[in-house]
């Protein structure tokens, strides 16, 4: 007969594997939005004049170059959070949450200049941030191999 205590095993919910596996593609999503990034940064580093505002009175006119300097630095950060939230690091969630926002906000300032690539950025930036909040209000307490 199996006793509940010191050192007896326990099963993860169905709710926590389903967390498990949101927290796994919000890591995968941020490693891969962070490589989108850095090749658009590049991009708009290495041949700044292939990008141009599509309007003429846009608000946020910015130099591309310095747009290149802005999604190359948030590429690696995105990349690096992922590789983190992947590694099991709890402050990832949250970090990738604050840095998937500013993706979003920057892939937001950026659709006059790129509109398809902005808008699908946002969409996976949006996914990202509900999956690490699903993953953040799961209870982290497991069934013990007594308790079935």
């Amino acid at each position: 007969m199996a006793q509940a205590g010191h050192g007896a095993a326990r099963y993860p919910t169905a709710k926590q594997h389903w967390a498990g596996g949101l927290e796994l593609f919000a890591a995968i999503m941020l490693v891969i939005i962070g490589f989108f990034h850095v090749i658009v940064g590049l991009a708009a580093l290495l041949q700044s004049s292939y990008y141009y505002v599509v309007t003429e009175n846009y608000a946020f006119t910015i130099d591309p170059t310095v747009w290149g300097w802005v999604h190359l630095g948030l590429g690696i950060l995105l990349a690096l959070t992922g590789g983190a939230l992947g590694a099991g690091q709890s402050w990832a969630r949250v970090v990738g949450m604050i840095i998937a926002g500013l993706s979003a906000l920057g892939s937001f300032l950026f659709i006059p200049y790129e509109p398809v690539w902005a808008l699908l950025i946002i969409a996976i930036d949006v996914a990202v941030i509900w999956a690490l909040a699903a993953h953040l209000r799961e209870p982290t307490s497991g069934r013990t191999a007594s308790s079935e």
